[in-house]
């Protein structure tokens, strides 16, 4: 078993500790009313979308998400948390340094051995999620179910619905697509844009995704027999029957969007198999990316 396909298994009980500790580290995370940036890089990237969103629609307070590289220095933030597995990512820890004495920061990490623990104010370590696998699953869920935690949002649904992710065969005919479009909506939407790169990275796939209403206006003309469209969440009305109108194969997300992120997750391994790829060593890339100064 690949070192991803160990660890992807292993989100439930991550999710389960995660949401029991979430507690501890409340005065680490924003609190209600406060004016809010979250960065990343990559995965953690999307995760912030997806965990911004959910703020701001929780109405917790204006809420933005952006790639730790684009962040807009002029515009002023209560705090600006960072999602980093490694501690080590160049544009995080550039941002946060920048920030240091103007900005309250926050950064979610797996490892507290790293420069980030001096770079931002404050720290929730997950080290319990952390991962060998180049090719993230575990960590990013993790700390995507902290913020839903402190949001008031987990429930014990996601979970098992996580358990049935794993645990339930692939649609037929889904691994031998030639090329996958996911769909979100809200907050899934950031979810959406994940797996589309967990497919890249680890089975070299080609991959789209799209707000689901975007998905007609333009991108729907690539969808014929051979590709496969995943709605993570729920659909809008008519879309299921647009895209089997074209000849596609239309996947349904019956379950929480966190879980059906799993269900991808294992599509991204069954399929790199199916293709003779090694999950664990994705094409160029390293567990962090380090910049040369």
């Amino acid at each position: 078993m690949s070192h991803v396909e160990d660890e992807l298994n292993s989100q439930p009980e991550c999710w389960t500790r995660a949401a029991e500790e979430t507690g501890r580290h409340a005065g680490a995370l924003p609190a209600p009313g406060e004016r809010v940036a979250l960065v990343g890089c990559g995965t953690s990237y999307f995760m912030a979308q997806a965990a911004a969103a959910l703020r701001e629609s929780a109405g917790q307070g204006e809420t933005d998400a952006f790639a730790a590289s684009e962040f807009p220095h002029g515009r002023p933030y209560d705090r600006v948390l960072a999602l980093t597995r490694s501690g080590t990512t160049t544009e995080v820890l550039d941002l946060l340094r920048r920030l240091r004495g103007t900005t309250r920061t926050t950064a979610v990490t797996a490892d507290p051995d790293t420069p980030v623990t001096a770079a931002a104010d404050e720290i929730v370590v997950l080290d319990f999620a952390d991962e060998r696998s180049v090719v993230q699953t575990r960590f990013a869920t993790t700390a995507l179910t902290v913020l839903r935690t402190h949001l008031g949002l987990h429930t014990d649904t996601v979970v098992t619905d996580a358990r049935t992710a794993l645990s339930t065969a692939l649609p037929a005919g889904l691994v031998e697509c030639a090329q996958f479009t996911f769909l979100g909506r809200g907050w899934s939407v950031g979810l959406a844009n994940e797996a589309g790169l967990k497919m890249r990275e680890a089975a070299l796939s080609w991959t789209e995704a799209y707000p689901a209403m975007e998905y007609r206006h333009g991108p729907i003309s690539v969808t014929t027999r051979g590709t496969a469209t995943w709605m993570l969440g729920t659909a809008p009305d008519g879309l299921a029957e647009q895209v089997r109108g074209t000849g596609g194969l239309w996947i349904e997300g019956t379950l929480d969007p966190l879980a059906e992120l799993v269900r991808v997750q294992r599509l991204a391994v069954a399929v790199a198999a199916a293709r003779g790829l090694d999950p664990d060593r994705p094409r160029h890339l390293t567990r962090s990316v380090i910049l040369a100064p």
